[in-house]
C-alpha cells in the first residue's frame, strides 16, 4: 500500500481530489457508454464490444493527455496560446465551408490518413481561454487602458466566438460566458464588459443569420419558450428520467437507449438516470461540483494571476458545459447538442477535455511543488530588483 502511495505521489501530482474525481468519471463513462451503444452497433453492423474497446482506448488517451499536460509548467501554455489562436482561425473557417457532418451537425474536420474526426471548436476554445488569461495577467497594471488592454481581448473573443457560432451556437455561447467570467475575475471594469456583451450580440446575430445551424437553434429556443410541444428528444429524455425513479432500473436495462437519438453522447445523462436512478444522477452532479470547487480553489491559491485566471476559466467552461447537458435532459433548457464532458462517447473531445483538466492540475501542482514555489520567489525578487 505504501508503494502505491509513493508511486501516486510521484506520478500523479497536483490536487489528489481532482484525480479521484476524473478517475470516477472515467469509470462511469465506460459503464454508461457500453450500455447505450447497442442501437448504434446494430445500425453499423458492429459488435458493442468493438465500440467499448474504442471508447475505453479514447478514455485512456484522454487520461494520458491529462497526465502529460499536468507535468508541464502551466506558464509555458501562455507562450503557445497566441500561436494556437492563429492556427484555430483557418481551421474554424474551413469547418464552416467544408466541415464533415456527424450526428446531424457539420462541426468536424476529418483528418486524412488516420481517418479521425476532429472538432476545431474544442481546440479554439482551449486556446482562447489560455490566451485571454495570459493577456489579462500581463495587463493588470493598466487594465483600464482601452486601446492597449481591452481592444485586443474584445477582438479575439469576437473572432473566435463568432467563427465557432457559425457551426456550433451553444459552444460559442458557453465560451462567451466563460470569457465574461475570466474578464470579470481579471478586474475588467463592468462598463467595459458591456462592450463585450455588444460584441457577443453582434457575433450571435451574424451566426443566426449566416450560420449552418442558425434556423435550427432559433426553432429550438422558440419551442422551449413557448412550451407548446416537446421535441422528440426532450420527451423521451424526460421519460427516461421519470421511469428511472430513485434507484434506477439497473445497469444495461434502459429502454430509452433504443429510442433516443445519440444516447451515448448528447443524452447520456438521461440513460444514466434511467439505469442508476436519481441517486446516480445526483452523484454525477456532485462529482462535477467537486471538480468546480477544486478548480476554483486552485485558482484562489495560485500566487500568479495567470494561474488563477487559467484554472478558473477552464474549470468554469468544463463544468458549465456539463450543467447545460444535464439541464437539457431534465427540461431546464432547449436542446443544444452539448456532450457531457468526461462521460459522453467522443474522439478528440476526450483529448481536449483531458488537456483542460491537466492544465488545472498543473496550476494546483505549481502551488504544491517546492521547486515551483522557489521559482515564484526568485521571479518576485528579480521584479523587485528591476523596480
Amino acid at each position: 500500500m505504501n508503494k502505491v502511495k509513493e508511486w501516486a505521489d510521484k506520478n500523479l501530482q497536483g490536487d489528489p481530489v481532482i484525480w479521484a474525481v476524473v478517475f470516477a468519471l472515467s469509470v462511469i463513462s465506460i459503464l454508461v457508454v457500453y450500455s447505450s451503444i447497442g442501437t448504434l452497433a446494430y445500425k453499423r453492423t458492429m459488435s458493442p464490444e468493438a465500440y467499448l474497446i474504442k471508447h475505453t482506448f479514447m478514455v485512456f488517451l484522454g487520461l494520458g493527455a491529462m497526465w502529460v499536460a499536468h507535468k508541464i509548467d502551466y506558464r509555458y501554455y501562455s507562450k503557445i496560446s497566441r500561436f494556437a489562436l492563429w492556427v484555430s482561425v483557418p481551421l474554424l473557417i474551413y469547418t464552416f465551408t467544408n466541415g464533415t457532418t456527424l450526428n446531424d451537425a457539420a462541426r468536424w474536420i476529418t483528418l486524412p490518413i488516420i481517418n479521425t474526426s476532429f472538432q476545431p471548436s474544442d481546440f479554439a476554445s482551449l486556446a482562447l481561454i489560455i490566451n485571454l488569461a495570459s493577456m489579462l495577467s500581463k495587463k493588470q497594471q493598466n487594465i483600464d487602458d482601452i486601446k492597449e488592454s481591452l481592444i485586443p481581448m474584445l477582438i479575439w473573443c469576437g473572432i473566435i466566438c463568432g467563427l465557432i457560432a457559425l457551426t456550433n451556437l451553444s459552444t460559442a455561447a458557453l465560451l462567451f460566458a466563460t470569457c465574461m467570467l475570466v474578464m470579470f475575475i481579471g478586474r475588467v471594469p463592468v462598463k467595459y464588459l458591456a462592450m463585450l456583451v455588444l460584441v457577443g450580440a453582434l457575433a450571435g446575430g451574424a451566426a443566426f443569420k449566416f450560420g449552418v445551424r442558425g434556423e435550427t437553434a432559433k426553432n429550438r429556443i422558440i419551442s422551449f419558450i413557448n412550451g407548446t410541444e416537446l421535441p422528440f428528444q426532450a420527451k423521451h429524455a424526460r421519460i427516461a428520467v421519470a421511469t428511472g425513479g430513485i434507484t434506477g432500473k439497473g445497469p444495461g436495462n434502459s429502454d430509452q437507449r433504443n429510442i433516443l437519438p445519440h444516447p451515448y453522447s448528447d443524452f447520456i445523462y438521461a440513460i444514466l438516470i434511467e439505469e442508476y436512478g436519481m441517486i446516480g444522477g445526483v452523484v454525477l452532479l456532485g462529482l462535477y461540483l467537486i471538480l468546480l470547487h477544486r478548480g476554483m480553489k486552485a485558482a484562489y491559491n495560485s500566487e500568479r494571476a495567470f494561474g488563477g485566471l487559467l484554472s478558473a476559466g477552464l474549470s468554469f467552461d468544463l463544468v458549465c458545459q456539463a450543467m447545460v447537458n444535464m439541464g437539457v435532459v431534465v427540461g431546464l433548457g432547449p436542446i443544444t447538442g452539448q456532450p457531457l464532458p468526461l462521460i459522453s462517447m467522443g474522439g478528440t473531445a476526450m483529448i481536449f477535455t483531458g488537456l483542460s483538466v491537466g492544465i488545472i492540475l498543473s496550476v494546483s501542482r505549481g502551488e504544491r511543488d517546492e521547486q515551483w514555489q522557489q521559482d515564484v520567489s526568485d521571479d518576485s525578487k528579480n521584479v523587485a530588483k528591476a523596480a
